[in-house]
């Protein structure tokens, strides 16, 4: 089920809050959680019912192993085996239902061979639960998980706000606010705190991310498209698709948090101004946070993060971001992404003296340009045609504008604009792309200078709550256009 859906606004939502907090009212906390559990894997299983039995079956076994390794008692040697055991089955899942197919067809490829594809179907946000869990495990390899009963641990894996697209919480962030009799209460301000989140995440996906992505699924829709525009077209079609990156992952983040909030509990930031970042390594510690930090916990420091001297930091800073380009998709061009992050963080480790010494302006734009670069081969279906696209953009042969992507932008949200800003009407009207320039530079504004939706939620006011319903009810307006989030297919 999508957030940004009429079955999920109108249906879902308001019986999942109703239910879960009248249930509590009554002293039926056990069945509250069950209760929202079970709307949780309804709000999984909508699209598929496939997709069920695997989480159940994840959430059971990991259960099964974290309660064993908290037994009292038992041989160390035999708690080593334990963890390894389960984050092996954990990780083997993520491989044969994410990678099967691309190790088989890279086989086929290299040995000449004629291994059948399973064309299997990757279940909603697999690497976030499975993640989620291998945490958990080895928090209880380390006796930090507690006396956690069943629902409590299934709620925390399958709470329908971070299900399927994060953020990666960990059991000390979300397991207490689950026990915590005051946040058992519906909350009339925590409401509107999470009201005022989901509608800014639901612009941010409908108004802005869909809009964009229009351009971009026509830009990138093969070598055809590719070799009939221009330069130009090229360098605003990968423009968009970082744009649209933001807005839609962002967004989803802003309508989670803010759904967490209207049932009285809160999710750890996942966003901080990312594309304000001042060097690579600064971006990764503002995008997709929890990502980051499950990296930084669970792989970077274990392998001796930087206490181990010079060559051994550069290798295992390459070791996190190789597993975070396998981690975002099954193509040689999520890995290289990978890569080419890892090896932008090391030179950034190694000139940072003589890099800080530079304007911090002239250091975000270059690193926002290199960003966008790199997204071009997150975006590409291969690595060839990547390379296509990015000499195309530098090749800069031709300056004319695409009319099919000008004609994406004219649309009723930018007339909704031009009505709350007359001066956008009195532009004159034969200034070729108008409407897409603005709309990027606007973008460009907002990822720059714009307050975290986080931030803005701090002091909320009679005006801010007015601009909040007017937001919510366009885009509600705007929602047969529904497009599926990025991330889902991560």
């Amino acid at each position: 089920m999508l957030f940004n859906s009429y079955i999920f606004i109108f249906l879902f939502l308001p019986l999942a809050l109703a239910g879960y907090f009248l249930l509590n009212r009554l002293g039926r906390n056990k069945l509250a959680q069950a209760f929202l559990i079970g709307m949780s894997l309804w709000f999984y299983a909508y699209f598929n019912l496939s997709y069920l039995p695997i989480i159940c079956l994840s959430i059971l076994g990991n259960y099964l192993i974290s309660r064993l390794l908290n037994r009292q008692g038992l041989e160390q040697k035999w708690r080593k085996l334990l963890l390894a055991l389960g984050i092996l089955a954990n990780v083997a899942a993520i491989g044969y239902y994410k990678y099967f197919d691309f190790f088989l067809s890279n086989l086929n490829a290299l040995f000449h061979a004629d291994f059948s594809l399973r064309h299997i179907v990757l279940p909603l946000g697999i690497s976030f639960f499975t993640f989620q869990q291998i945490s958990y495990l080895v928090d209880s390899y380390r006796g930090e998980t507690g006396d956690y009963g069943f629902l409590e641990y299934a709620l925390f894996v399958s709470f329908f706000p971070q299900l399927v697209a994060g953020p990666i919480v960990l059991h000390s962030e979300m397991i207490p606010q689950f026990r915590d009799p005051e946040l058992r209460r519906f909350d009339w301000g925590s409401f509107a705190h999470g009201l005022f989140l989901f509608s800014v995440g639901l612009g941010k996906k409908v108004l802005l991310a869909d809009v964009l992505g229009q351009a971009v699924d026509y830009g990138y829709a093969g070598l055809d498209r590719l070799y009939a525009l221009s330069s130009l077209d090229v360098i605003l079609v990968s423009l968009c698709y970082t744009f649209q990156i933001y807005f839609d992952f962002s967004g989803y983040c802003d309508m989670a948090t803010g759904i967490c909030r209207m049932f009285h509990m809160r999710l750890p930031q996942n966003f901080d101004s990312p594309y304000r970042a001042v060097s690579i390594s600064d971006y990764w510690r503002r995008w997709h946070m929890s990502l980051g930090r499950f990296l930084r916990t669970y792989i970077y420091f274990p392998l001796g993060g930087s206490r181990k001297g010079t060559v051994r930091t550069y290798l295992n800073t390459m070791a996190i971001f190789l597993v975070s380009g396998i981690w975002h998709g099954a193509n040689w061009t999520f890995i290289l992404w990978g890569a080419l992050h890892g090896l932008l963080s090391c030179l950034t480790r190694a000139v940072d003296r003589w890099w800080s010494r530079w304007n911090d302006w002239v250091r975000r734009i270059l690193t926002f340009l290199t960003i966008n670069g790199l997204f071009v081969l997150f975006r590409a279906d291969s690595v060839m045609t990547a390379v296509r696209y990015l000499v195309r953009m530098m090749r800069l042969e031709s300056f004319t504008l695409d009319r099919q992507i000008l004609a994406f932008f004219d649309t009723a949200e930018l007339q909704f604009l031009e009505y709350l800003f007359p001066a956008l009407s009195r532009l004159p009207a034969q200034i070729p792309g108008l409407h897409l320039f603005l709309f990027l530079i606007g973008s460009f504004l907002i990822v720059m200078f714009g307050k975290n939706t986080w931030q803005m939620a701090e002091k909320l006011s009679a005006g801010r709550g007015l601009a909040t319903l007017a937001l919510l009810s366009c885009s509600i307006l705007a929602l047969s256009g529904v497009h599926i989030f990025l991330y889902f297919n991560f």
